[in-house]
């Protein structure tokens, strides 16, 4: 499992570095701003879950779950609701790791 870094994304843009997929997932920073972009350049879709480790009334808070297709790309947010108390992180899993580079990108 990665440590993900956030990247600041300037006013003038950002031509960010993007890391391989960890086949055991990652960790990602949370916050206002900070949003995660996948990337799938594999020939088929895969998915990549954001685990959610809340509860509202004793019943577990459901992942949040995003489908990119094979060639695509997606951005999703990183809310503090993905803040896994222990770690102070998000915990990212990927339905499979093999052709996916992740990137977390600060908004100015």
């Amino acid at each position: 499992m990665a440590i993900l870094t956030a990247q600041a994304l300037p006013l003038g843009g950002l031509q960010p570095t993007y890391a391989n997929a960890a086949g055991g997932g990652d960790q990602a920073p949370v916050g206002e701003k900070l949003v995660l972009h996948v990337r799938n350049d594999d020939a088929s879709s895969k998915t990549v879950t954001i685990v959610t480790p809340g509860t509202v009334g004793g019943l577990a808070i459901a992942d949040a779950a995003q489908t990119i297709p094979a060639g695509g790309d997606a951005f999703v947010p990183l809310k503090a609701t993905y803040r896994d108390p222990a770690t102070g992180r998000a915990s990212v899993t990927y339905s499979a790791a093999t052709s996916v580079t992740v990137a977390v990108l600060q908004l100015p």
